[in-house]
């Protein structure tokens, strides 16, 4: 097949080829036991604790009526102080792989910089536990974050909901629930090439074939595990897949990015633009050359620090405004 995708971006490409010897584009049911061992997405506490700079905390708390609890993580700057402003971090993984330590380093880069808490939601994963199982994990946590926000010396009004990939489309879940179940009044929602949309029915969830990372096959997978036979059909709810919903008005204010060579661009895309329409402040990039993760795969590429710096100025100015 024809590739029709844009370019990587040369500085990136090299990186993409690298990855590529470890993790394959293409990700098959059968392939999920082994992707969940993989080496590569284990991270340990003593790496979260950066040199005694960050407290860390494991907790589990109650989940939806009738579940398991869920574990969550909860970080501090080891000088940061009462009512500090919460980031409720919901980790990627396609719905199928990961925990709460995935991609969490990367939002403790904000928490150190503005003295926020971290909290980190392990969520059930799909196939063993389909929809809703995920989404309502993470209100769940949310709820409790909430709740008991003292407890861990936040602010139970300034809670920033984040999400990478698979976390970008449960927090952006998270928000429609928080607004439709009358819950927390979240302060705003940073969402990271979320996968907000189950249909396959942009360009881009059709372009990458063995390319870039989490390729159309991938994405298959992944929401087949999370959705099963109801996966493109009428019975699919919009928390699940976010992209479905029509109503965006009344939620937090968003940051959305994307990376150009991914699966997710065009959905980020329309749903950015969507929230706009809906009259809820929304900040748009679209990385071009960028590939799926590639500020984590790439941090010193020049791509990736434009887009951690400017993902930190939201963040920045959504605390100040706050």
């Amino acid at each position: 097949m024809t590739s029709t995708h844009p370019r990587i971006d040369p500085e990136l490409a090299p990186v993409l080829s690298a990855v590529h010897q470890q993790l394959s584009p293409t990700i098959a049911p059968e392939d999920i036991e082994a992707l969940r061992a993989n080496p590569v997405f284990s991270v340990a506490d003593d790496v979260l604790r950066r040199d005694g700079t960050i407290d860390l905390e494991h907790l589990s708390v109650p989940g939806p009526p009738g579940a398991p609890q869920i574990p969550l993580l909860v970080l501090r700057p080891a000088a940061q102080g009462p009512e500090a402003p919460i980031f409720y971090h919901i980790h990627g993984g396609g719905m199928i792989i990961g925990n709460h330590r995935t991609g969490v380093d990367t939002v403790l880069d904000w928490a150190v910089d503005s003295g926020a808490v971290v909290v980190s939601v392990e969520y059930r994963l799909a196939p063993e536990n389909p929809d809703p199982a995920p989404i309502e994990d993470c209100y769940a946590g949310l709820l409790w974050t909430h709740e008991h926000a003292a407890e861990i010396q936040g602010d139970p009004d300034r809670i920033v909901v984040v999400g990478t990939s698979a976390g970008g489309g449960l927090a952006a879940g998270v928000s429609l629930l928080a607004r439709d179940r009358g819950g927390p009044r979240l302060l705003g929602q940073l969402l990271m090439c979320p996968m907000l949309d189950d249909r396959f029915i942009t360009p881009s969830s059709q372009e990458l074939h063995g390319d870039g990372i989490w390729d159309a096959t991938s994405n298959t997978t992944g929401w087949n595990a999370l959705l099963g036979e109801r996966r493109g059909g009428d019975d699919v709810s919009i928390y699940a897949a976010p992209a479905r919903a029509t109503d965006l008005t009344g939620l937090p204010p968003a940051f959305i990015d994307v990376g150009s060579v991914e699966t997710f661009r065009d959905e980020d895309i329309d749903y950015a633009a969507r929230l706009l329409q809906a009259g809820v402040p929304c900040e748009l990039h679209v990385w071009p050359g960028g590939f799926h993760g590639f500020v984590g795969m790439a941090p010193d590429a020049s791509l990736s620090q434009s887009a951690s710096s400017t993902r930190g100025a939201w963040v920045r100015r959504l605390l100040a405004a706050g």
